[in-house]
């Protein structure tokens, strides 16, 4: 299957929004957010293990009758925080599509240069 980065960005937002503490997420709270209807089931868990196969979101664990996600892992809060904005997640799937790559690796990396151009321009007027 081929990775879809907004359905992985999502991801993180419901996890975010759903995890405490003493709860962890579940397949009820992706369908609350509407993901299910977008992605539909197949596409939605596999994205949730390519996500946490790539450190993004800590213990994820799969049975027979649904899943669950403890939260997200540092990496996964840091990736979350360099695209939550749409100017900058929309900057970041455009110089990923140029250079002809929408790994995860590659989208955690531009983002995180995205945002340190951002800080650079700002404390560094031109």
């Amino acid at each position: 299957m081929k990775l879809d980065p907004d359905c992985i960005r999502d991801i993180l937002l419901t996890v975010e929004r759903h995890t405490t503490f003493d709860n962890d997420v579940e397949p009820k709270d992706f369908s609350t957010d509407g993901l299910v209807q977008k992605y539909g089931k197949q596409k939605l868990l596999y994205h949730i293990r390519q996500a946490g196969e790539s450190g993004l979101l800590s213990r994820v664990k799969f049975y027979m009758a649904g899943f669950s996600i403890q939260d997200l892992t540092p990496a996964g809060h840091q990736f979350l925080a360099d695209i939550r904005s749409d100017t900058n997640w929309n900057k970041t799937k455009k110089v990923a599509a140029k250079i002809g790559s929408t790994s995860l690796q590659t989208l955690i990396s531009v983002a995180s240069n995205v945002i340190s151009d951002l800080i650079e321009k700002t404390m560094y007027p031109k």
